[in-house]
């Protein structure tokens, strides 16, 4: 049930940190190019091709935080598949009858867990 807690919790949490934190380095980096240009208008065009090249691998972990997020997304178990492993931790239902029931495709219903002790 650990297991479920923290995928959950870094599924939910790892994007918008990610999203945050690139956001800030963005903009970070853009006015620093932005003074740099100012104090030298002469090199503004190797400035502006390293923020550019910068910006891109900032937003490419962003991309890849985003793969991420679809690839622990797809790792969470369904809704029935969930309330029947809630139920056999808690004891209602055995953990065999939803290893059972998962590999079938059924889920363990709440009105049934009861019964199958």
């Amino acid at each position: 049930m650990i297991y479920l807690a923290v995928l959950a919790f870094g599924v939910t949490l790892g994007l918008p940190i990610a999203v945050i934190f690139a956001s800030t380095a963005q903009g970070k980096a853009t006015s620093t190019a932005l003074e740099g240009i100012a104090r030298q208008p002469e090199s503004s065009g190797k400035i502006q091709t390293a923020m550019i090249i910068g910006l891109a691998l900032i937003e490419s972990l962003v991309i890849y935080a985003l793969l991420m997020f679809f690839i622990l997304q797809a790792k969470l178990p369904a809704d029935e598949m969930l309330r029947g492993m809630i139920d056999a931790d808690a004891g209602n239902a055995p953990v065999e009858q939803v290893q059972e029931d998962a590999a079938n495709g059924n889920g363990v219903e709440m009105e049934d867990a009861g019964e199958n002790q």
